[in-house]
């Protein structure tokens, strides 16, 4: 890991040539490589390029999943980046306590970022002992069903309005030669997609008490089995699907192969790329069509301490851009995901970008699962999501046993 870690930094400026005077060269690490990710990484280049400094792009492709490994890698090993991206959570506590981040307090209070970032969870999750580590940039919600209106269209149904209609719309989609869900086969996805079936069929109240409290009994209990019993049908109904990158799986959905998708907002990049129309084209649902809830987790942007100080400078003028209310709407916009500040005009928003908004401004949000539970426990979650979601003789009694005995061992 390290070895890579080295390749990467070789093959691009780490924050310390100066390009002019005022001008410094930044490399940023992030996993945003799908079209319509590419196209928001962009506009936040495109902000800080403008400032006279140059964004020097690090993509690593693979998801967070990949690229977490060598980022953190990179930072512990003394090769760090510029800035990076990760989520919201409990990703970068060992980095800060380490003395290896940023403290951004200044720039965060010049810019009043406490006045207009919403929620004030977002902030809280960069904060650390009074002091802010990193810049929310977005809002991601996992919890969302697309379906294509196409797949529906040829299959004589309406398009479902929840996760029980699709379910009882299966069969005239398979009918019709149609997939009626779209899985990407990554290990991450597996789990959101426990994640997402645990709040929308088990309710937040379900999720918060099953992640936040740690609730094992209650873990074994009957309103946990009716999510391992929607998992079942999930793993049903996407048996056919050979996606592995999520971006292919939606692409079913896009083209018409499939019925529907269970993903977080960033599809929506997808879908706009392709262009296609929220709401006539394609349906967008909240929580599965069961729940009216978007979680709070996002991305932000960490900085890495550097020793120099025109790269010091840099950062905080990258920190500045890009909570910029110009670059927060253009973005969002391309990203598909929902604004952290709560002062903006987004008179171009999609549909699916307003019920979203609709569903924070009500404050029916959930924390994001990184919020409440440490990477490990994330580790046996996954491979506990992934195996049975593949594996169709692991019976729902043994999944959830086994579910429970993590829950019961997380902290």
């Amino acid at each position: 890991m390290k070895h890579l870690g080295a390749l990467l930094a070789s093959s691009a400026v780490i924050g310390l040539s100066l390009g002019s005077a005022n001008a410094t060269d930044l490399e940023v690490t992030h996993w945003w490589t799908s079209a319509g990710e590419a196209a928001a990484v962009a506009e936040m280049a495109k902000a800080f390029d403008a400032t006279g400094n140059k964004w020097v792009d690090a993509a690593i492709a693979g998801g967070g999943t990949t690229a977490l490994p060598v980022i953190i890698s990179r930072i512990s090993g003394g090769s760090p980046m510029g800035a990076t991206v990760l989520v919201h959570g409990r990703q970068a506590e060992e980095l800060i306590e380490a003395g290896l981040m940023q403290d951004l307090t200044p720039v965060a209070e010049e810019g009043g970022w406490k006045d207009v970032v919403q929620p004030a969870s977002l902030l809280g999750a960069c904060t650390v002992d009074g002091k802010i580590y990193c810049v929310p940039t977005n809002i991601h919600s996992q919890h969302w069903l697309f379906l294509s209106n196409k797949a529906f269209e040829t299959a004589g149904v309406p398009v479902p309005t929840n996760w029980a209609e699709f379910v009882q719309a299966a069969p005239a989609l398979e009918e019709a030669r149609i997939m009626p869900l779209a899985l990407g086969r990554q290990p991450w996805q597996s789990l959101l997609v426990l994640n997402v079936v645990m709040a929308s069929v088990g309710g937040p109240e379900l999720y918060n008490s099953v992640y936040g409290d740690k609730d094992a009994e209650l873990a074994e209990g009957p309103e946990v089995t009716a999510v391992f019993e929607a998992l079942a049908d999930v793993r049903r109904l996407g048996a056919r699907s050979r996606a592995q990158d999520w971006n292919e799986a939606t692409n079913l959905v896009i083209t018409g192969q499939a019925g529907g998708q269970i993903m977080g907002d960033w599809a929506q990049a997808e879908f706009q790329t392709a262009g296609l129309e929220a709401g006539k084209d394609y349906q967008c649902l909240p929580g599965l069509g069961q729940q009216d809830i978007v979680s709070t987790s996002g991305n932000a942007f960490y900085f890495p301490l550097l020793d120099d100080e025109a790269a010091l400078e840099a950062q905080m003028k990258l920190a500045s851009v890009m909570i910029s209310p110009e670059t927060q709407v253009a973005f969002n916009l391309k990203k598909g995901s929902l604004p952290v500040r709560s002062d903006l005009d987004m008179s171009l928003i999609s549909d699916c970008m307003k019920k979203g908004l609709e569903i924070l401004a009500a404050g029916k949000t959930i924390p994001g699962v990184e919020q409440y539970i440490t990477p490990d426990t994330q580790a046996s979650l996954i491979d506990l999501a992934t195996t049975f979601l593949a594996d169709e003789s692991m019976s729902v009694e043994d999944a959830q046993a086994e579910f429970a005995q993590i829950i019961s061992e997380a902290y």
